[in-house]
């Protein structure tokens, strides 16, 4: 069967196992992993082999493989491949909520900017709250200060809402280690730390245009908050009991840091300049090298946190054993979902799918990042889901995720595909309903702002992508 009806016929299976069976996403996702597998051609297998350069017992292996195996095989490369990394971001993000040093950030940030700027404040927040955490928890955090920020202001209450929106938003699709882009750098092979450097410009330029729109949208919206929910949001927790700001951000930072540290030494030495080197810079340059691992720079961040929530709220162990096992299983749940999205993603890439979509585009390789961003958008549409999307679509354009193939970095790629899990957020995504019923809106006024925000955030993105790989192509 052709590439493209195989990859109709396992979207469908996705798409339709989740909107018509109600299965859940992971089910979904390995029954159409296991569909695309059964209906790849041995010579599709063969003509996959021979792009990967296999030798002729590899191939022989893979094509006579049984297609539950080959999904086996896919979905514990991905899970390799991220397990760790995910299971440590949920432990970061559960100890930064619980020592209080999200709170601390959110206030600091008022505090520095001035109530004058309190939306600015909500942005900054929420754009460094959306790195570690997930979006709906940025959001359940926030709202309480944008109603307590409105009933000291008694103004602006939409443009709080729509700049946590703006912020959070933005890096939680873009930039690692949330689920979703750290698993579409995975799957295109994607140095983390470029992946985070250009997730953050990307995220960065995209939120300023959602603050524009929340601008615009707050000076035509007289919304305000349920009373009930006012008086409430007014008994906040007493800054002493919070840690400082220095130490609330270090576990965000830090990784950072340490891995866009490493991204800049090995763009800047090669392992032959490294050799050359004195033993004292070799050592410097191993040290950084060695922090600069994803998987170490959150341990590190992991240890900071948990640390930081031990000082400040001295749990006892059965507190501890049990915010562990609440993140860890967060955590196993995402892992789960992401690794049967990497099966689906690789199986796709055995039928030939990328040389189809080359073949669509006919040479124009810009055109490749409008086409992920839209076939993104549509599944996301479909089920709800952003990560969902980003897993689906990703294996269709990992084999072209080369600056040879595509004539700029393929981090373009990644982020257009992250962007693409933005728009048309609306009844059937969790996040649509937390937004709404926590800030008091109704579904109408949710379209409006939620779900018009993001996705003009989100063309927004687009936009900058391919001028972007036009200009700065990276390669």
């Amino acid at each position: 069967m052709a590439a493209h009806w195989v990859l109709l016929a396992g979207i469908v299976m996705v798409v339709g196992g989740i909107l018509v069976l109600r299965l859940h996403a992971f089910l979904a996702l390995v029954l159409g992993a296991m569909l695309v597998a059964a209906l790849t051609s041995p010579a599709q297998l063969e003509q996959y082999a021979k792009g990967k350069k296999l030798t002729e017992k590899e191939t022989k292996q893979l094509v006579q493989a049984h297609p539950a195996a080959r999904v086996t095989k896919e979905f514990g490369s991905t899970a390799g491949r991220i397990g760790i990394l995910i299971a440590l971001a949920s432990i970061v993000g559960k100890c930064v909520m619980d020592s209080g040093a999200a709170d601390r950030i959110v206030r600091s940030t008022v505090k520095i900017l001035g109530e004058g700027r309190a939306a600015w404040s909500f942005l900054v927040s929420g754009y460094l709250l959306g790195i570690p955490i997930f979006f709906d928890t940025v959001f359940l955090l926030m709202v309480p200060l944008a109603k307590a920020m409105w009933n000291r202001t008694r103004k602006n209450y939409a443009l709080y809402i729509m700049a946590t929106i703006s912020g959070g938003s933005m890096t939680q699709y873009l930039v690692p280690p949330t689920p979703g882009p750290l698993a579409v750098a995975t799957e295109l092979k994607i140095d983390l730390g470029m992946m985070i450097l250009m997730g953050c410009v990307v995220g960065a330029l995209t939120a300023l245009v959602g603050m524009a729109y929340a601008f615009w949208m707050d000076a035509r919206m007289n919304l305000t908050p349920p009373a009930a929910d006012v008086a409430a949001a007014a008994n906040e927790v007493d800054e002493s009991q919070l840690p400082g700001l220095m130490v609330s951000l270090a576990p965000i930072l830090l990784p950072v840091l340490f891995i866009g540290g490493a991204t800049v030494v090995s763009s800047a030495y090669s392992t032959q300049d490294v050799a050359a080197m004195s033993g004292g810079a070799q050592s410097v340059i191993g040290a950084i090298n060695f922090l600069g691992d994803a998987n170490v720079s959150l341990a590190i961040a992991a240890g900071v946190a948990l640390l930081t929530w031990l000082m400040k709220k001295r749990p006892d162990q059965k507190q501890v054993n049990h915010a562990m096992s609440d993140a860890l299983a967060d955590g196993g749940q995402i892992l789960l979902l992401t690794a049967a999205g990497g099966a689906f993603g690789g199986v796709l890439q055995q039928t030939g799918i990328g040389d189809t979509i080359k073949e669509f585009v006919q040479g124009s390789t810009t055109g490749i990042l409008p086409i992920a961003f839209v076939l993104t958008m549509l599944v996301r549409a479909a089920q709800g889901s952003a990560t969902v999307a980003m897993m689906t679509t990703v294996g269709m354009f990992a084999a072209l995720a080369t600056p040879e193939q595509l004539g700029y970095h393929p981090v373009y790629l990644a982020l257009a595909i992250g962007c693409g899990s933005k728009p048309l957020a609306w009844m059937n995504d969790s996040g649509f309903w937390t937004i709404g019923k926590t800030s008091g809106m109704t579904e109408t006024e949710t379209l409006k702002t939620f779900t018009a925000q993001t996705s003009i955030e989100a063309l927004a993105g687009l936009l900058i992508l391919m001028g972007m790989s036009a200009v700065l192509p990276l390669v």
